[in-house]
């Protein structure tokens, strides 16, 4: 089993087979236009910028499931990104990507890497441990994506390498990029 194994939904509703990545390093990344953390659309574009030529394909799934950061519909999210930010890697249908809805591909990214703590270091982590601490002390134990921008790693093969949670430096998250390249 593989990412490869998914079909995902285009931003115009079109099925769209993993598998046409075959051979690329993939970065797949739940997003959202109206989030703290949608300044990492930069640094993504960037990456994409150097990256791309050599294999790179970054993969944005927008997400309204956390505090309905990502209203609007899919090509309302794309001109903004594309607008603000001049976003040009692959923007997807928006999806859940946690519950009963949650889409299978991110099922399967989770159960293949599942929570391991946002970065010490950032100024938001202690916000967020607040207000999940609140919501279910247990949160830590849950594999479950737990906030916007959340990123898997995918190496050439359709294994995932590594998440990242939104609080990771994206220079560490360029620098295993630029390593699995």
């Amino acid at each position: 089993m593989s990412v490869y194994n998914f079909t995902v939904k285009t931003r115009s509703g079109e099925e769209k087979k993993l598998s046409d990545y075959k051979g690329k390093v993939l970065l797949i990344v739940n997003t959202a236009t109206e989030c703290g953390f949608t300044p990492h659309y930069t640094d993504l574009q960037e990456m994409y910028a150097d990256f791309a030529d050599k294999g790179l394909e970054i993969l944005d799934f927008p997400c309204n499931q956390f505090g309905n950061q990502a209203p609007g519909t899919n090509d309302e999210i794309h001109t903004f990104c594309t607008g603000r930010f001049g976003v040009t890697f692959p923007q997807f249908g928006k999806i859940d990507v946690n519950g009963e809805n949650a889409d299978p591909l991110y099922k399967y990214l989770v159960k293949e890497k599942g929570f391991e703590g946002f970065d010490s270091k950032h100024e938001l982590t202690k916000v967020l441990e607040d207000i999940f601490e609140k919501k279910n002390p247990n949160y830590k134990k849950e594999p479950d994506i737990k906030w916007n921008f959340t990123k898997f790693l995918i190496d050439q093969s359709g294994n995932v390498i590594k998440r990242f949670e939104p609080t990771a430096d994206m220079k560490a998250v360029k620098k295993e990029v630029e390593d699995l390249l």
